[in-house]
């Protein structure tokens, strides 16, 4: 995660969940608000019902990995927060990166082909 800093502050996540954009899959909800800053910062959220401890881990390495194969492709200057819900820990790679990227061009933060050129 080259151009991204972890987002840890309670007070930054409330503010995104009430001022920023969202956008939702089976496995996702993802907020997301334009910052003064020149880096991204990531915030990942894990709730109880996703199950144990083990379970929580697993959906917080797969969400940072999919954020980290597809960070090349992401506008920088955001503020960006990735609820997980409780099917990620059942959906296969391939659905959950399908799905990010699609709530990403959703929210505008995907850059295309001719953009990154």
């Amino acid at each position: 995660m080259k151009h991204t800093i972890v987002l840890k502050q309670n007070h930054e996540f409330r503010r995104l969940y009430q001022k920023g954009k969202s956008a939702v899959s089976p496995y996702f909800a993802v907020y997301c608000r334009k910052t003064k800053y020149p880096v991204s910062r990531l915030g990942i959220t894990t709730g109880v019902k996703l199950g144990n401890a083990v379970k929580r881990n697993r959906a917080r390495r797969r969400i940072r990995e999919l954020y980290r194969t597809n960070e090349q492709h992401l506008r920088c200057g955001y503020d960006i927060v990735v609820v997980a819900r409780t099917r990620l820990i059942y959906g296969r790679y391939w659905e959950l990166e399908r799905s990010f990227l699609n709530l990403m061009k959703k929210l505008g933060l995907f850059i295309s082909e001719e953009e990154h050129t």
